[in-house]
């Protein structure tokens, strides 16, 4: 799955600016694909070279021309190729968990404000999912509403399990020696 792909979904649905195309991705697919707003516009521009999507610019009053795509013959030939493809394994990036996984190397006090932070961005990012779920959730397809569901429930996990990490660090640095599960090198 490449950016490609997302855009060519988006593309399906409905001709929309590259502006649109990014606030898909902020709103809607931002739970479950990252893209970056300078990987987007280089995207559609190798797309419109493949002939995947057409770009049509449109002039606004007092303002600069907006650019719309929209999906050809090719591209909807090329996204439901990906459709049928092989379901890839998950990739999970997470700078947080790389950093707990070598907490070894670091205070008490540096992986509890890591800990604290972590909170604080999956208790904002669970309260925009449900938003998000309570604002487009009666326009939703059953696919779609799996998918937000499987981000909320993931959201709360993750939430559940970092609160009872610091708790028990925090048992620690109390003197008390809770159970460890220590990943030996071999």
């Amino acid at each position: 799955m490449t950016g490609q792909d997302a855009i060519l979904g988006l593309l399906m649905r409905k001709s929309m600016s590259g502006y649109d195309i990014k606030q898909q991705f902020e709103e809607l697919l931002s739970y479950f694909f990252d893209a970056s707003f300078g990987t987007i516009y280089p995207t559609l521009s190798k797309m419109e070279k493949e002939e995947l999507i057409t770009k049509e610019s449109i002039e606004q009053q007092g303002k600069p021309n907006k650019n719309v795509y929209t999906i050809t013959e090719k591209g909807k030939a090329q996204f439901h190729s990906y459709l049928e493809s092989k379901l890839q394994d998950n990739v999970l990036r997470s700078d947080f968990m790389v950093r707990m996984f070598f907490g070894q190397f670091a205070d008490s006090e540096l992986i509890q404000s890591w800990m604290k932070e972590a909170i604080v961005r999956e208790e904002a990012h669970l309260a925009r999912l449900k938003k998000d779920y309570e604002r487009f959730g009666k326009y939703m397809t059953p696919t779609q509403e799996i998918c937000i569901q499987i981000g909320i429930a993931s959201a709360e996990s993750n939430l559940k399990i970092v609160k009872e990490g610091l708790a028990k660090i925090r048992q620690t640095e109390q003197g008390e020696r809770p159970a460890t599960n220590q990943i030996e090198e071999e």
